[in-house]
């Protein structure tokens, strides 16, 4: 009675969508194709690698690390399996480009817009820093980024906002790294890089001072598109109990960011890798 039924059920929808019985129940006995299985396959190493990367990747970045490790797919078939799977970006949907909303503005001892663009590591430093809410107060975290390699190099964090902040940042930078001759630093036009102290550091090193106009961040675009990351992918993603927690996952994402994550700006290489690459 049951079979019967069932049957009778699969008369009525395959005449529902046109199709014949025997056409169903060929199908429904046919070994799966290659090209299912291939998909199948392609959407396990797409969750493992997505989680792998802290479920940061979009399709570009997860379709380099897909060929990187000898899978065959597209960009294309990447994304469709993406869209499948719900998997996504972790900064999608976070904020809204507004192109020509902002500009690009000379300014005198704005020295890094009219550089050209720096062929090895410590000839274009960049400093900046951002603050992070935990449920016990703010944080605030100060960067020292390499602008050939995009790798942060120097970091500091305090639970005040001042020029021991900044001066934390620069002096971890120059006990990992060698600027040459020269190099310059580029920062904000606020007090805590503008303060006696913090200049004399700077140039106490040897480097070049650079400051971006006052009120226009994108003079500093490549730093603060790494904040933007930080928190695409870290601080929107969790709450932080405390600043020591905090403190513990950013360095944490920071070494992941230097040593693991691809920039498509690298050629979808890591700042280490692309270091290695270039040296």
């Amino acid at each position: 009675m049951a079979e019967n039924r069932y049957r009778f059920k699969v008369t009525r929808l395959c005449r529902l969508f046109g199709v014949s019985t025997s056409g169903f129940y060929a199908w429904q006995s046919r070994p799966e194709s290659g090209h299912s299985q291939h998909d199948r396959m392609l959407k396990c190493a797409i969750k493992e690698l997505h989680q792998g990367f802290r479920r940061s990747y979009g399709a570009a970045r997860l379709h380099q690390e897909l060929r990187g490790n000898g899978f065959s797919c597209s960009r294309r078939r990447g994304n469709r399996l993406m869209r499948d799977m719900g998997i996504k970006a972790s900064t999608t949907g976070l904020y809204a480009w507004r192109p020509g909303l902002h500009e690009f503005y000379s300014s005198t001892g704005n020295l890094l817009k009219h550089a050209s663009q720096p062929n090895r590591n410590g000839v274009q430093w960049a400093g900046d820093f951002t603050y992070i809410r935990t449920r016990k107060g703010w944080l605030y975290h100060a960067i020292v980024m390499d602008l050939f390699s995009r790798k942060v190099v120097g970091w500091s964090f305090a639970l005040n906002r001042g020029k021991a902040l900044t001066i934390s940042a620069l002096n971890m930078a120059l006990s990992r790294e060698t600027p040459a001759g020269g190099c310059i630093f580029h920062s904000d036009q606020g007090i805590e890089y503008a303060a006696h102290d913090y200049r004399n550091r700077v140039e106490e090193a040897g480097l070049k001072r650079s400051m971006s106009r006052k009120g226009n961040p994108l003079d500093n675009a490549i730093v603060e598109s790494h904040f933007h990351t930080l928190k695409a992918e870290l601080v929107h993603q969790r709450s932080f109990e405390s600043p020591v927690e905090a403190t513990a996952h950013i360095i944490e994402y920071t070494e992941f960011y230097n040593r693991d994550r691809c920039h498509s700006s690298l050629n979808y290489q890591s700042p280490e890798e692309y270091e290695k690459l270039c040296a």
